[in-house]
C-alpha cells in the first residue's frame, strides 16, 4: 500500500520562514518553520490524507497501533524518523542518549512521576537516537564533537594575542587555555566548568571572546572561529555555550554531503536546510543555546567526549541515480533518488517499511501490489509488502527505509 502523509511544520523559533514552504512548493505562513516530522513519533505523528485507505485512522501512529502488521510488518512500531529541518539559526548544543542510557532514563523518569510532555523531561521515549543530516541546501553548517585539544589550544592563545594587541581583557581565555592545558585536555571537566560556571574567569570567558572575535580581520586564521562566535553570540548573548563551542569541530556541509552523529556526541546545527532520519526518538539533553530546559550534569554524565574528526558519511551509489547512505545502526538508512524522464527507470528494494518525500519534480513509484504518483513536497508511506519499488519519471527524491 502506498498511504499518503502530511505534517504540519514545526514552528521552533530557530526555523526558517521560507526554506520548508520552498522546498514543498507552498506559500509560507509567516512564521518559523523549523521541521517537517515525516513518521509516526508520538510527539507529531504524520496525518493520514485519506483515512478510508486505513480503516479510519486519522495519524500514522494511530494505524501502526491498529494494524502493525499491516502497516509495519514483523515490527510493533516504525523505528525511523524521517524530518526535514530548516535552520535559520542556530540550535542548541545537545546529545543524544545511547539506547541503554535511554531505557534507564526513561524508567527513571517515569518512577518519578514526571509527565512525558513536562518541560524539564530529559527522556520521552525508551530510545537512542542516533541520526543524520544529508545537506539539501548549498551548504549546511554544524559543530560536531570535541576538536583536537591542541588545535583549541592554539586558538585560544591566538584570541589572546589579538586581544592583547587590540588592549582588551583576556584573564578569562588565558584561564580557559591554562586550565585545558595543564589537565591534559580533560573536556569533561572544562565543560562543567564552562556550562555551570561558578567562578569570575568562567562568567567573563564570553565577553572577553566577543570582543576580542570583533577585531579579527576575514583574512585571519581565527576568522572562522571568530566567527563562530560571533554567530553565537548574536543569537545567545552572553550564554555559555559560546565558549563550549570553541572546543568543538566546526563543519560546513556541500549539497548532498552527509553527517552522521552517533549517540554521545556533542553538537549543534548552525544554519542550512537538509533531510534528517534518525531512530524514531525525541531524546535530547540540552547544554547551551537555548531557552528550554538544560540538565548539564546528565549531559555530562552521558556524552562521549574524546576528540575526534566529524564522520561524513560516503554514500554508496548502488545503481545510476540511486545513493544509500546506510550507518551502522539497525533502525533507518537513508536513500537519494534521481530518476530522469529520458532514461530507464530505477529499481530500489526495501527490506520493511518505507517513507518517500519528493523536493523536485514528479514520479511514478511501481511496488508490487498498487502504485502511486508523487510530487514536490508530498510524501507516502510505503507498507512492506510492496517490497520492489520501480520509479519512473523527473523527479528528486529521498527514501527513509529501514537499516540492513
Amino acid at each position: 500500500m502506498f498511504i499518503e502523509i502530511d505534517n504540519s511544520p514545526r514552528d521552533y523559533a530557530w526555523g526558517s520562514i521560507h526554506a520548508i514552504a520552498d522546498l514543498r512548493g507552498v506559500a509560507p505562513t509567516g512564521g518559523p518553520q523549523a521541521e517537517l516530522w515525516l513518521g509516526a513519533h508520538p510527539g507529531s505523528p504524520s496525518r493520514i490524507i485519506n483515512p478510508s485507505h486505513t480503516g479510519g485512522a486519522v495519524t500514522l501512529a494511530e494505524w501502526i497501533a491498529a494494524d502493525p502488521r499491516t502497516a509495519v510488518g514483523e515490527r510493533q512500531k516504525l523505528p525511523f524518523l524521517l524530518k526535514v529541518l530548516a535552520a535559520e539559526t542556530p540550535l542548541s548544543i545537545q546529545v543524544h542518549p545511547s539506547r541503554e542510557q535511554a531505557r534507564s532514563g526513561f524508567a527513571r523518569e517515569n518512577a518519578e512521576g514526571i509527565p512525558l510532555d513536562a518541560p524539564h523531561r530529559n527522556y520521552r521515549d525508551d530510545s537512542h537516537k542516533p541520526e543524520l543530516i544529508y545537506c539539501v541546501s548549498e551548504s549546511f553548517h554544524a559543530l560536531w564533537g570535541i576538536r583536537d585539544i591542541s588545535h583549541t589550544l592554539s586558538v585560544l592563545r591566538g584570541f589572546i594575542d589579538a586581544g592583547q594587541a587590540a588592549r582588551l581583557s583576556t584573564d578569562a581565555i588565558e584561564w580557559l587555555a591554562g586550565h585545558l592545558d595543564a589537565h591534559q585536555g580533560d573536556v569533561r571537566d572544562a565543560l562543567a566548568l564552562l556550562l555551570e560556571p561558578q567562578s569570575v574567569p568562567a562568567q567573563n570567558l564570553v565577553a572577553q571572546l566577543v570582543a576580542v572575535a570583533h577585531t579579527v580581520s576575514p583574512g585571519s586564521s581565527l576568522a572562522r572561529d571568530a566567527n563562530t562566535v560571533l554567530l553565537l553570540g548574536s543569537t545567545y548573548p552572553g550564554d555559555p555555550g559560546i565558549g563550549v563551542a570553541l572546543l568543538m569541530n566546526r563543519v560546513e556541509l556541500a549539497r548532498g554531503d552527509v553527517l552522521f552523529v552517533p549517540h554521545g556526541v556533542l553538537h549543534a546545527y548552525l544554519s542550512g536546510l537538509g533531510m534528517e532520519i534518525m531512530a524514531s526518538s525525541d531524546n535530547v539533553l540540552r547544554g547551551g543555546l537555548t531557552t528550554k530546559h538544560i540538565d548539564v550534569p546528565e549531559l555530562l554524565r552521558i556524552g562521549v567526549f574524546e576528540p575526534g574528526n566529524p564522520v561524513l558519511l560516503p554514500g554508496n551509489s548502488v545503481a545510476h541515480g540511486v545513493t544509500r547512505f546506510s550507518p551502522d545502526v539497525p533502525e533507518f538508512e537513508l536513500v537519494h533518488v534521481c530518476v530522469e524522464g529520458d532514461l530507464p527507470g530505477l529499481e530500489l528494494e526495501t527490506q520493511g517499511p518505507a517513507i518517500v518525500f519528493c523536493v523536485r519534480g514528479d514520479a511514478r513509484i511501481q511496488g508490487r501490489l498498487e502504485s502511486a504518483r508523487v510530487s514536490r513536497g508530498r510524501a507516502f508511506f510505503v507498507t512492506p509488502d510492496e517490497r520492489s519499488l520501480r520509479i519512473d519519471g523527473n523527479a528528486e527524491l529521498f527514501f527513509a527505509l529501514t537499516g540492513h
